[in-house]
């Protein structure tokens, strides 16, 4: 008798409890994307942040969460390798969902925001160099990957550094803020529904109109957000108009009224963000947990694997629960503790990390959307000048990256070959 045969309930019974637990992982550290720069802005308080997260993740990670995902993360590993042994898959993406939810439970709990990816990305090249075989890696494809350390927050700092620039020159260093405020921000809400819209089409949407044969190219999607963006901006030019200045409030900060502005559009890239996420990275629990699922019912490897819609479940609910208990204090990290975030700041920051994950996806450039919006948010404070950084807290940030993919391959060595000698 086989080890799947004659233990594959326990196996599948695992699956399902490390695949919640990682969901929580990527709950309690990776919505910070989405919702960090909202409440360090002040735009939303913690629990209206964590109300609207939970919802907008849920529904991107059960809606848009993709059908069917890679057996292997990235394509890092030739799965064929494993044709004659499938055990050692179930034991090696078993050991991947663990070793990945424990390094996210320590990075959340010290604060770090850490890319989920990169995780169990790690997790499986781990198992795969020593379990498998160190050619069973293609190490190409972890050199891409190591290369987005660099590559996401150098272009999201870039972006955000310049579009803050642009609001301090056109709206906040003007004599009259509030009426340039209302002057250009229809523009910024134009850029804000393209730019929204077209990460929600290519992270999001794509999944939703997989079995219905529906695919939008790089250009019909571009089509769909413009025109979403003109809705919008005929929307926000109504909502403005309703907008009046407080001059008590202006008395005591110049930028009181135009902030409040600001802070409309926060609300709307941070529901929009939380869904894109939620579809994205939702895939970092539920594919690994697909596979063992997979491989038990047919005890073969297949290069991809169907995702049911229970499973899809599981991932949003764990999601849903991290971000509730643990989310808090990553969220705090990002918002608050790197440098000083107004609305109009945190606007910049979160337009920037957008426009990042829209030329990643057209390009296929490797990225990591915490490393995105961290990058977003130094570019806001580098444009205040260098001094609005706290350097002590960039330095952890940056010395977790690094630690992220070795921790995920060694914790994973570790749990897979207690796996195997559990079961074998």
């Amino acid at each position: 008798m086989t080890v799947i045969a004659e233990y594959g309930h326990i196996l599948l019974i695992l699956a399902c409890v490390f695949g919640i637990f990682m969901a929580w992982g990527i709950g309690a550290n990776d919505v910070a994307n989405a919702m960090g720069t909202s409440v360090g802005s002040r735009a939303l308080t913690m629990r209206q942040a964590i109300v609207i997260a939970m919802i907008f993740e849920f529904l991107g990670a059960y809606l848009a969460g993709g059908e069917v995902t890679a057996t292997i993360r990235s394509g890092i590993v030739d799965p064929a390798l494993m044709s004659d042994t499938p055990e050692l898959l179930v034991y090696g993406m078993l050991s991947a969902l663990l070793a990945a939810g424990v390094w996210l439970l320590i990075a959340s709990i010290l604060g770090w925001p850490v890319s989920t990816t990169h995780s169990i990305v790690g997790a499986i090249i781990g198992f795969a160099a020593v379990g498998i075989s160190v050619d069973a890696v293609d190490w190409g494809a972890v050199t891409s990957i190591v290369s987005s350390w660099v590559v996401s927050p150098v272009i999201a700092g870039f972006i955000s550094f310049w579009i803050f620039r642009s609001v301090q020159h056109l709206i906040l260093d003007t004599e009259d803020p509030f009426t340039n405020a209302k002057r250009y921000i229809p523009f910024y809400m134009f850029a804000v529904g393209f730019l929204i819209s077209m990460v929600t089409i290519l992270k999001g949407l794509s999944h939703v109109f997989k079995d219905s044969g529906i695919k939008f190219s790089f250009g019909e999607s571009t089509l769909i957000a413009l025109g979403i963006a003109a809705l919008v901006t005929v929307l926000g030019i109504f909502f403005l108009s309703r907008v009046n200045q407080d001059m008590a409030a202006d008395a005591k900060n110049r930028f009181s009224s135009v902030e409040r502005v600001f802070a409309i559009l926060m609300i709307f890239t941070a529901c929009a963000m939380a869904f894109a996420h939620g579809s994205n990275d939702v895939a970092n629990a539920v594919g690994p947990m697909a596979a063992v699922i997979n491989t038990i019912n047919s005890n073969s490897v297949t290069s991809s694997s169907p995702v049911a819609p229970w499973v899809l479940l599981l991932g949003g609910i764990g999601i849903v629960v991290g971000l509730a208990t643990y989310g808090w204090k990553v969220i705090a990290t990002i918002g608050k503790k790197i440098t000083e975030l107004t609305p109009s700041r945190g606007f910049a920051a979160e337009m920037a990390a957008a426009a990042t994950v829209v030329v990643a996806s057209g390009t296929g450039l490797p990225i990591s959307t915490t490393h995105t919006l961290v990058g977003a948010v130094l570019g806001v404070g580098l444009a205040r000048g260098i001094g609005a950084l706290n350097l002590g807290v960039i330095g952890s940030i940056f010395m977790s990256w690094i630690i992220t993919l070795p921790a995920g391959a060694g914790l994973s060595i570790l749990f897979f070959f207690f796996f195997k000698g559990l079961f074998s």
